[in-house]
């Protein structure tokens, strides 16, 4: 079966054509408010940014919204404090799914575990989390990277590249996983876990740029 082309949109600051996962629309709400919307679904009219929060302080700031739209609109000055927030309620509600699956650890013992037997597809660390702990765990990945790079070293492949993500503090981690204060998780292989980390990289990529 073909690939379905994945659907362009254009950039009101750069005006550049980009695939819809590299931007983030907002939608105008029936008050006529600007207000993110991340996951590019709502009705109504609505307007591209490139993802990022910088992009989105700069088209509020030189009023591209209204322009784009050819409408008046009212745009929140913290668009981009809004938006990062959707796109982190967006993460922690995928976290939460993905433990309900069985696809996410968590505890500083349990992550190491995981990390050696070579199941982890992405590793989180709070924060707020201890320089030390936080070594100990990149250590271990680092690790578990060398042996695998050594067990395939007669086909020449490379391991895949295991995300690491320190966008959320403990508090906001353990209020969404239902546990105390969350330093160390990790997402294991399945569905749930890889659209969770779909959704760390946008926000990610949001905080970058």
């Amino acid at each position: 079966m073909p690939r379905r082309e994945e659907p362009m949109r254009s950039c009101v600051v750069t005006r550049e054509s980009l695939p819809a996962a590299e931007l983030v629309r907002f939608a105008v709400g029936p008050d006529d408010v600007l207000v993110p919307d991340v996951e590019g679904k709502a009705e109504g009219r609505g307007a591209w940014v490139t993802l990022g929060a910088s992009k989105v302080e700069e088209a509020v700031r030189r009023r591209h919204f209204a322009r784009s739209l050819q409408a008046p609109v009212t745009v929140p000055e913290d668009l981009a404090a809004l938006t990062r927030l959707r796109l982190e309620q967006r993460l922690l509600s995928a976290l939460s799914m993905a433990r309900k699956a069985g696809q996410l650890v968590t505890g500083a013992t349990k992550v190491r575990e995981a990390i050696g037997s070579g199941g982890v597809v992405a590793l989180i660390t709070a924060t707020d989390a201890a320089e030390d702990g936080r070594a100990k765990m990149v250590s271990a990945l680092a690790g578990r990277r060398r042996l695998e790079r050594e067990m395939m070293a007669e086909t020449a492949a490379e391991p895949a590249e295991t995300d690491h993500f320190e966008l959320l503090d403990s508090t906001q981690l353990g209020l969404a996983l239902g546990l105390e204060n969350v330093i160390h998780a990790a997402l294991t292989k399945g569905a749930a876990a890889q659209a969770a980390v779909e959704k760390a990289r946008r926000l990610a990529v949001f905080i970058a740029n």
